[in-house]
């Protein structure tokens, strides 16, 4: 029996357990910081599969090591998220959320369902390749700073030394059964914005005694667009949102003290970044203090632009033909999503590839972030034998 159809077997033969992991992780979700029952949940596990674990990185993360016991001293990180949503699930499943107001709404109970389900097959094939596996389960990707950035901080990529990092992310517009994947860059870095307009409050009838911080929050609004618009590159990608704008007081006929305003500012540019952070907070405080107004203008740094790494990005996808077909692995387009993987992909040689989870027959289409999301779970059948082949090919054997 071929190496491929060992781990093929293996997937078949642990599909029905790491099903009931993902169950389980599904009913029982936690938020970002918060997951410490998952943690041990985790930990139980690698103990039942006799694998080697360390705790309490970042608080909550697992690192777990499967040594082959070939001769190789070449070492791969493979990487899973472990936090949930605060989001209130609305599906009617039997492994529905026993935690009302908490989701595995972008599928990390997939992701590290999935790691664990690799685990078992890549320990189980410990005799077939050489080289170190180091799994990271992750947590906090959902929150700033972001679990990664912590991780890193603690030396998750040190000791040993990972060549490389692969992680995997739900896509349910992706039928289950492929995956997906894009060399270069490929999601958005991801900022918070935050602005705080006082002006001078008084009756709506008489603007004229007033500063009104709604119609200079306006202006600001609009002469932001103009920074993207104006400013940045048309051939490098760029969003500012504003999600949410609200006064402290006012009514139909008063004029409030203040307006706040935030929103997100996302690009693939790292120079163009940290500029438009400058030119934004310039242009806010100068039309406000313009309309005799004071404007704070603070920006949340958040995740960097996720790079994968092309040579990597093309061994894998090479891979991932040779296991499941030329027609099931499919090129990506840019997102301007986020990811916190990326503060791996800064650090070292990283690819970050789409799972497949959707079935359009069985109506799982709802997105990620939403109370309906469900995957396909034979998507697990995929994603632990992908996995495995590739950590164990990347790994040289």
């Amino acid at each position: 029996m071929t190496l491929q159809s060992k781990v093929k077997t293996l997937a078949h033969k642990g599909f029905a357990s790491t099903r009931k992991i993902r169950r389980y992780l599904h009913q029982h979700p936690e938020l970002s910081y918060q997951e410490k029952e998952t943690g041990k949940y985790i930990a139980t596990t690698l103990k039942s599969l006799g694998i080697k674990y360390e705790t309490g990185w970042a608080d909550n993360g697992i690192v777990a090591y499967i040594q082959g016991k070939q001769t190789s001293k070449r070492v791969i990180a493979l990487r899973a998220d472990i936090d949930a949503l605060p989001i209130t699930e609305a599906n009617k499943v039997s492994y529905k959320s026993k935690n009302i107001g908490v989701m595995h709404a972008c599928g990390h109970d997939v992701h590290t369902a999935s790691l664990l389900g690799a685990a078992k097959i890549l320990q189980e094939l410990r005799d077939d390749f050489g080289g170190t596996l180091k799994l990271i389960f992750q947590p906090a990707e959902e929150k700033l700073p972001g679990g990664a950035s912590i991780l890193i901080k603690e030396g998750v990529l040190k000791n040993p030394t990972p060549i490389s990092i692969i992680g995997q992310h739900v896509h349910p517009p992706l039928a289950a059964g492929k995956i997906g994947l894009r060399a270069g860059q490929y999601m958005a870095s991801a900022d918070e914005i935050y602005v705080t307009v006082t002006g001078k409050g008084g009756h709506g009838a008489l603007p004229h005694d007033c500063i009104d911080p709604i119609v200079i929050t306006s202006h600001i609004i609009t002469a932001l667009q103009q920074i993207i618009s104006r400013n940045a590159n048309p051939s490098t990608p760029s969003v500012l949102t504003f999600g949410k704008i609200n006064s402290t007081g006012g009514a139909t006929n008063i004029i409030p003290n203040e307006v706040k305003l935030m929103g997100t500012f996302r690009t693939m540019d790292e120079k163009w970044r940290y500029s438009a952070h400058k030119k934004m907070q310039k242009m806010a405080q100068s039309i406000a203090k313009s309309m005799g107004a004071k404007c704070d203008f603070n920006i949340h740094i958040g995740y960097p632009s996720l790079i994968n790494e092309p040579a990597l990005t093309g061994r894998i996808k090479d891979f991932a033909i040779d296991y499941l077909g030329k027609k099931n692995v499919v090129e990506l387009p840019i997102r301007m999503t986020a990811e916190d993987f990326a503060y791996y992909s800064q650090a070292m040689p990283g690819c970050f590839y789409r799972l497949g989870t959707g079935n359009k027959k069985k109506g799982i289409i709802s997105p990620v972030h939403t109370n309906t999301f469900d995957i396909d779970e034979e998507a697990l059948r995929t994603s632990i034998g992908m996995m495995a082949w590739l950590a164990i090919k990347e790994l040289g054997n």
